[in-house]
């Protein structure tokens, strides 16, 4: 996954499950957190963490206000403390559908 920094430039984003939006502009959220979590799928990872930080809770509730309105989520919660607490979110997301022949 690449990650637009400026109209030129991108920056190539492992999808191993793990989204630490320390590096990101509170306004790439909204659009990198769905398009993040559809690449997961692709790759046939159902679970991933977001980790959001603790700080005010402003990008946490961002978070989960994306999350909230995505149909092939079906769970999300707090990570639990060695996962990162409540700077972390535990989403649990539907596989793709897979045609067998």
């Amino acid at each position: 996954m690449k990650r637009q920094i400026e109209e030129s430039e991108t920056i190539d984003l492992p999808i191993d499950g793990v989204l630490d939006l320390h590096t990101f502009q509170p306004r790439e959220v909204k659009r990198l957190v769905p398009d993040y979590l559809e690449a997961c799928r692709q790759r046939g990872i159902t679970e991933a963490r977001i980790i959001h930080g603790k700080g005010t809770g402003t990008l946490r509730r961002v978070v989960h206000s994306v999350i909230n309105r995505l149909p092939e989520v079906i769970s999300f919660k707090l990570a639990e403390g060695n996962a990162g607490g409540w700077g972390a979110t535990i989403v649990v997301l539907k596989p793709l559908e897979t045609s067998s022949s």
